[in-house]
């Protein structure tokens, strides 16, 4: 393991876009599992980083991220200040954060504590009585905000799904030019286990052959333009397969899955980012950073909602 004063960062317009050339992971460090793809990508494990390291050269690099997030109808009311609290104690901590709240319901946004260089954006967007569009829509609004606000202020993108609860570090070695999330309930099974989408119709169509790993939508991220690339196409593809009559699997994360198999992503996250805990226990899981909530499906997906 590489340490602080051995590290040479990039000059500062490289560290603002695209990922830092420095020596900090220790791939070796957890024989257990994969720490790096076959494309030479690291996958981030507990043990493999020093996180007091990477805040230093981010404070120093002035990094700012944006967490996007939708809170629609009723998934304010019950996720969206547990996700917030939570994220002041753990996400992020040392840099500025601005919360870009995509919602329906803007006047029911809770008023929380906000640390030091944090602050809240609430983005009015129209209510879909689907919950599957809600989903799909994501990628334009995000794309949107990037290009109307986020570009102007933030190097890092992150999106978040809204039902999920932060209960350990997820800091800035997270942060990469395109970064990805496997799924927990699939990084452990074979390709063929993957729930990509098979229909030939769809734009996100994957075939038998196709596919690195299966990855979750509930968590992505990378730089501005990264992340423009990425919810622009995938919105893009959402919307030819709506001309055309189609609605992929799996809606977004289909998509998300065809973009990151077509473009790699430069960072991949262990599941340890978003746990679901009622998967059994798994020796290789050591932190549960982030977790999903309990889902109330029946009750937050119906057309009233």
């Amino acid at each position: 393991m590489a340490f602080l004063e051995d590290w040479i960062p990039m000059g500062n317009d490289e560290l603002g876009h695209a990922d830092m050339k420095l020596d900090v992971l220790n791939f070796t460090s957890r024989t257990d599992v994969q720490t790096s793809t076959s494309w030479g990508a690291p996958i981030i494990w507990d043990g493999m980083f020093i996180p007091e390291a990477y805040e230093q050269i981010h404070r120093t690099a002035h990094t700012s991220v944006a967490l996007t997030v939708f809170a629609v109808g009723k998934y304010l009311d019950v996720y969206l200040k547990d996700l917030l609290v939570s994220s002041q104690i753990y996400f992020m901590v040392g840099i500025p954060v601005t919360y870009y709240v995509f919602t329906d319901v803007p006047e029911k946004v809770p008023a929380i504590y906000l640390a030091p260089g944090r602050e809240v954006k609430v983005m009015p967007v129209k209510h879909h009585s689907r919950w599957q569009d809600i989903s799909m829509m994501r990628m334009m609004f995000i794309r949107d905000a990037i290009d109307s606000q986020i570009q102007h202020h933030h190097q890092y993108v992150f999106c978040m799904d809204v039902d999920q609860v932060f209960r350990g570090h997820f800091g800035t070695e997270v942060l990469a030019d395109s970064v990805a999330l496997l799924h927990a309930h699939y990084y452990f099974r074979s390709r063929k286990e993957f729930t990509y989408d098979r229909n030939p119709k769809s734009l996100a169509y994957m075939a038998d052959t196709q596919g690195d790993f299966y990855y979750h939508a509930s968590v992505f991220g990378g730089s501005w333009q990264s992340v423009r690339k990425i919810t622009d196409t995938c919105y893009r593809t959402i919307m030819g397969d709506k001309e055309n009559g189609v609605e992929a699997l799996w809606q977004d994360e289909s998509h998300l899955n065809k973009y990151f198999w077509e473009h790699k992503p430069s960072k991949v996250l262990s599941p340890e980012y978003c746990w679901d805990t009622n998967i059994r226990f798994r020796t290789d899981i050591h932190i549960q950073r982030l977790i999903w909530q309990e889902k109330h499906y029946k009750e937050l997906r119906n057309k009233e909602n």
